[in-house]
């Protein structure tokens, strides 16, 4: 079963592979951390901010006509591509769907090997936000 989520991430995939060296691949997350939209000053909480990152990252989710919409940002370039990433993989999407797609970029980017243990770290407890921000949405309905 493909599902909206699946293809984004075959998408991201195909985008890195444009890429021969790691360096370049690190350019092109910290340009798309770069391009993130602004994130109101307001909604730089303690409450919205996800803990496991070594960096700052706040993380907002709404749900708008059955879909999650989510606005992140964090205080550090390459953390604020990552976020970047889930934005494009994650924001609009169906809660049940982000629940039923397990998130199989992070190994076919080889991420894990790639990213600094800490940064790791804060991939996981980012994904791991955004999946409890999916339970939520799916209990509540």
């Amino acid at each position: 079963m493909s599902n909206e989520i699946q293809i984004a991430q075959q998408e991201l995939v195909e985008d890195f592979e444009m890429f021969e060296d790691w360096m370049d691949r690190y350019q092109y997350i910290i340009d798309m951390g770069r391009r993130l939209p602004d994130f109101p000053l307001a909604l730089r909480t303690e409450e919205n901010r996800i803990r496991g990152c070594q960096a700052q990252v706040w993380f907002v989710a709404n749900k708008k006509d059955g879909r999650l919409h989510f606005e992140a940002i964090s205080d550090a370039a390459i953390v604020s591509g990552l976020i970047a990433l889930l934005l494009r993989l994650y924001s609009g999407r169906k809660p049940q769907d982000i629940l039923d797609t397990p998130p199989d970029f992070v190994t076919a980017l080889q991420l894990e090997s790639h990213l600094s243990p800490t940064r790791s770290t804060g991939l996981s407890s980012m994904l791991t936000a955004i999946r409890r921000f999916a339970s939520e949405a799916v209990a509540a309905a």
